[in-house]
């Protein structure tokens, strides 16, 4: 067993952490992790040896192990994260039958206290068991939107030419909202569509209903969002389920923006991005980033690059994977920088940046309303649609690249270059309602994690279920 630097600093109260191993779900477990230590736990925070070497690589790595928070690690029993996307079903399969012996045999050789409560991300479901089977509560976090959690937790009511893979009716029933189905559906907004193509894939969607299922057994469901971004959602949930609901999101790290504010290393402003940003016009500067998991076809990122060149706009790309293509398309063109990665979170509060390209995975969304930047949504994938449909039509904070395309088909380099155009433009009356918005969802953000706000509270009463000696 692999360990990382830091004890449990003799705190008490012992809270064991289990991400789902994928880049976005530890990332969220994390940022959950340092609310949690910046309260007086303690965290033990456990990941693939696989994992400890990719957060320990990245560029984030002198904050990765913060005070309160320890690593520990569990064997390479899964399939390497480079490359699961190609067979996300099976890494699913693997994830929820080999994780758990070798979880089970780290908590009884774990040094320090015994944990208090384990906090697991809701996909990996059999963290549920081990807590019940020794007694300790077992607080289920779900890093997706409440309102995608809601679609499926009410999966049986929803119809069978859909759930059964079979092509809809002519008539356009694809497109209808999902609230005909599910009765007392709070987000209007969402679509049968946007449950596609992800509910034709029945293995992932057997995955998915353990996880909704496992709740039942879990004391507490924890959100990464916030209550004023999904409140009538939330309060559907708490209606129906037996364990308390607490969303403690924006879960960002933004308390890493601080930790830059005051230290005088500051080592992300080290990076030439932030010089050029430095030197931007305010609001002038569009961030896109399609996330880390699923990539768009060599054709559409063609596409993405000519919309961008063609826009004339300031832009900051992240593009993990580099291509030649792209690279040769901005040869001589001097409006922009194409990076491996960046401090997202950092140069989305930057005052130049005034929108983001997304592919609307939820950490990405979060961030984005937090930052209080309107964005253009390029859903790619499982829960994205739903996320994507908040941002446009729910929280009214962006646009949908894909109105700019036709259905389901490749969006061309002029509709994207529209698209970016409205987004940054200054004068039109819509992208100003979309800019204003964003600012008063990034305002409620910071009041829900500031001391006496929706999050803060809740996070609060979270704890004391098992912080405060009874």
């Amino acid at each position: 067993m692999a360990a990382a630097a830091g004890g449990t600093g003799g705190c008490g109260c012992h809270i064991v952490a289990v991400p789902f191993p994928g880049r976005g779900h530890v990332n969220a477990m994390m940022n959950l992790s340092r609310l949690l230590a910046a309260r007086g736990a303690a965290v033990t925070f456990v990941v693939t040896e696989e994992w400890l070497g990719l957060i320990r690589s990245s560029s984030a790595a002198a904050a990765a192990e913060p005070a309160g928070i320890r690593i520990r690690t569990i064997p390479n029993v899964i399939p390497s994260e480079h490359g699961r996307a190609a067979n996300h079903s099976g890494f699913l399969d693997a994830v929820a039958t080999e994780m758990e012996a070798p979880f089970d045999r780290l908590l009884d050789g774990l040094e320090g206290p015994p944990p208090a409560a384990l906090v697991a991300d809701a996909y990996v479901p059999w963290v549920v068991g081990v807590g019940n089977r020794r007694g300790v509560p077992v607080w289920s976090l779900f890093p997706m939107s409440a309102a995608f959690f809601f679609a499926y937790y009410h999966f049986d009511r929803l119809p069978a030419w859909l759930t059964n893979s079979e092509h809809a009716p002519e008539s356009g029933n694809s497109d209808q909202r999902l609230g005909h189905y599910i009765a007392g559906q709070a987000s209007s907004s969402i679509r049968l569509s946007d449950l596609e193509p992800l509910i034709h894939n029945k293995r992932t969607v057997k995955h998915i209903l353990t996880t909704i299922s496992s709740i039942r057994n879990a004391q507490s469901l924890l959100f990464t969002t916030m209550y004023e971004l999904e409140a009538s959602v939330i309060d559907s949930l708490r209606s129906v389920l037996s364990c308390p609901v607490y969303p403690i999101g924006p879960c960002v790290p933004y308390m890493m923006l601080e930790d830059h504010t005051v230290s005088s290393g500051k080592v992300a402003r080290q990076g030439d991005y932030f010089t050029w940003l430095d030197s931007q016009p305010v609001n002038s500067v569009l961030y896109v980033s399609l996330g880390s998991f699923v990539s768009v076809s060599a054709s559409q990122l063609e596409e993405i690059a000519l919309g961008l060149i063609a826009s004339e706009v300031r832009f900051l790309w992240i593009l993990r994977e580099q291509s030649p293509r792209v690279q040769e398309l901005f040869s001589g063109i001097n409006n922009g920088m194409i990076l491996p990665w960046c401090e997202q979170l950092e140069v989305l509060c930057h005052h130049s940046v005034g929108g983001f390209m997304t592919h609307c995975g939820m950490n990405s969304t979060l961030e984005g309303v937090f930052a209080g930047v309107p964005m253009l949504a390029l859903p790619l994938f499982f829960d994205q649609p739903i996320d994507g449909r908040l941002i446009v039509e729910e929280w009214k904070i962006g646009l949908a690249v894909r109105d700019w395309a036709s259905k389901g088909g490749l969006i061309g380099r002029e509709d994207i270059a529209r698209a970016v155009k409205k987004l940054m433009s200054s004068d039109e009356t819509g992208t100003k309602a979309l800019r204003e918005r964003a600012l008063e969802l990034k305002e409620a953000s910071r009041r829900a994690v500031n001391e006496g706000g929706s999050s803060y509270c809740n996070l609060s009463s979270l704890m004391e279920t098992v912080c405060t000696p009874k």
